[in-house]
């Protein structure tokens, strides 16, 4: 693909761009770039300028599309993706552990010091995280010949978030018997054993958790956490002692006895698990208190780094968005007795992107103004979308002909060798004169008539046109049909055919037998997701009500649309006056 940066590189207005960021532009608007042609034009960037890139996008779908075309036109090791549910129930209801995996490795990355491109949705972004310095001292190194004392060592791997259990069976857990300690990083594809020998490290072994058996042997480990919020006793004490200051205030401010009575058992319990050093799923209302210093990605980023805003106009109406359901459901957990106002969740469009801490490019469609900009340099490229052409290889020929009369640089896109082949016998069984054909994969094709480029890509030229969507004989009151989920918006409300109302929470990408695939996710009562296939978005309408008030969200797998309740934990020992 070095060869498509390379001719990309070569347009004025890509080397305008690059220009502005050597001469130390704060702010820069790059309009017209559409589809792939976008990624291509950041790929270029940091081959041509040799920065770290932190490019902010509205959500996981699009931040998924950057990096999958940013990993082909560059390499894996150099584009990180750091993922987000968009809506804080749905962070804590349904974080995956491949998802969790994913963000610890890159967070230990910049701690490290990388210097690559990261992609994150505003979701990501606006996440409060440990301090850097934490991630960046919290992992453990094992060599063979060292000697380790277990008690310490186990203790330290407590504290990194692994389980200690009989049999390590998945990913998390880490077990002892006798000499012999197991554990299973969230990154690593297999276990990792050490075999002791008295005190001293004598092997180091992957295994198999389905058999047990060894697989290869190891001179070192590096060993990664398995929580992304890494807590020592001090911070477990000093957050419950300021949570229960928090919670006396609040209480004073309060009139209604019952809601005193439910925040204070609700609270009141969440004290004393953090005085225990205990985790539990809702740690994550505490951060602000664990971490005062109150981080983001935009503080683990090198000082060096280019900010880049994907279409700003859309992650300003994202931001808005998000922090209505914010507000929303910290409505709704005061009442219930599960926060309190002074809680911070999480930081605001404002505090983070109105005052940018690094040369920022904004990036969109339309050249439009962005407000709270003041651009030094406005680029807007001369870049077409490329057609689809379904196997018509005549209309292929007629396109190809003209272009080659331009001067035109034609470059094919395939996935392989045998697909290489395959466009090449294809293009000859037409007379069609053989193009440049790359080993690579983008989202789509372009044209930039201003340095003759052409790019195609293989499913462009092959791909059938698909049939209509069938249609769902069942009707759905108070709902409408979509035609693409770009109709829908996170935080909408949604009717599926089978399940009922919930709540739209964004697009996300799922391996299924070995087969990764998108789907749409879908919040229902306590906390359970339903993830739909894109291709079956004929299952889901928009619902629409009669009037302003919203609909009570259904459980899932339920006959009725009634919402789950909340089960209370115990009554706190903890008793500030009510």
């Amino acid at each position: 693909m070095h060869a498509l940066l390379d001719a990309f590189s070569a347009d004025a207005d890509f080397q305008s761009v690059a220009a502005g960021v050597r001469s130390g532009m704060r702010e820069q608007i790059v309009s017209g770039l559409t589809g792939s042609s976008r990624q291509v034009m950041i790929a270029a960037l940091e081959k041509e300028l040799g920065r770290p890139f932190l490019i902010v996008t509205h959500n996981m779908f699009a931040a998924q599309k950057i990096h999958e075309d940013l990993v082909e036109c560059l390499s894996e090791d150099r584009v990180l993706l750091y993922p987000s549910q968009e809506l804080i129930a749905a962070e804590a209801a349904a974080a995956s552990p491949e998802m969790l995996a994913s963000r610890i490795d890159v967070l230990t990355k910049l701690a490290q010091g990388f210097t690559g491109i990261v992609i994150t949705p505003f979701a990501g972004l606006r996440r409060l995280l440990p301090d850097r310095d934490v991630f960046a001292d919290c992992r453990l190194q094992v060599k063979a010949g060292d000697e380790l004392n277990l008690n310490e060592f186990l203790e330290r791997m407590t504290e990194l978030g692994y389980e200690r259990v009989e049999q390590v069976e998945r990913k998390g857990e880490m077990s002892v018997r006798g000499g012999i300690i197991d554990f299973f990083p969230l990154t690593f594809p297999l276990a990792v054993r050490i075999e002791l020998f008295d005190v001293e490290v004598e092997s180091i072994r992957t295994f198999d958790v389905t058999d047990q058996r060894s697989v290869d042997k190891m001179n070192a480990v590096t060993i990664p956490p398995c929580r992304e919020i890494l807590i020592d006793r001090k911070r477990f004490q000093n957050a419950a002692q300021h949570a229960y200051e928090l919670l006396e205030a609040q209480l004073a401010k309060m009139t209604d006895r019952t809601a005193k009575e439910k925040l204070l058992e609700g609270i009141g319990h969440d004290i004393e698990r953090l005085r225990e050093g205990q985790h539990f799923p809702g740690i994550f209302k505490y951060m602000s208190l664990l971490y005062p210093q109150r981080q983001t990605l935009l503080d683990y980023v090198a000082k060096d780094t280019v900010l880049l805003i994907d279409e700003p106009a859309r992650l300003l109406e994202t931001a808005r968005q998000l922090e209505r359901d914010d507000a929303e459901w910290m409505t709704h957990s005061l009442q219930e007795g599960g926060s309190m106002p002074a809680l911070v969740l999480s930081k605001t469009y404002e505090s983070l992107l109105q005052r940018r801490p690094f040369p920022t490019l904004f990036l969109s469609l339309f050249l439009r103004q962005v407000p709270g900009a003041q651009p030094q340099n406005i680029v807007n490229f001369m870049c077409r979308a490329m057609q689809s052409f379904h196997g018509q290889m005549n209309v292929l020929k007629s396109e190809m002909e003209r272009w080659k009369k331009s001067g035109a640089k034609v470059l094919v896109l395939a996935g392989g060798e045998e697909r290489a082949d395959r466009v090449r016998r294809v293009l000859a069984d037409y007379h069609i004169a053989e193009p440049t054909i790359l080993n690579g994969s983008l989202q789509s094709g372009f044209e930039l008539p201003s340095v003759h480029l052409v790019v195609i890509t293989e499913g462009e030229i092959f791909t059938q046109k698909q049939r209509k969507a069938r249609k769902v004989d069942k009707k759905i009151e108070n709902a409408e049909r979509i035609k693409s989920y770009q109709e829908l918006k996170v935080g909408d409300y949604v009717v599926h055919v089978n399940h009922g109302i919930g709540k739209y929470v964004g697009i996300g990408t799922l391996e299924v037998g070995g087969i990764h695939k998108d789907y749409l996710h879908i919040l229902y009562a306590g906390g359970d997701k339903l993830s739909v296939p894109i291709e079956q978005i004929d299952l889901i309408q928009k619902y629409v009500g009669s009037d302003d008030k919203e609909p009570k969200v259904y459980k899932l797998g339920g006959a009725t649309g009634t919402a789950s309740k909340t089960k209370r934990a115990p009554r706190s020992k903890i008793s500030p006056t009510i």
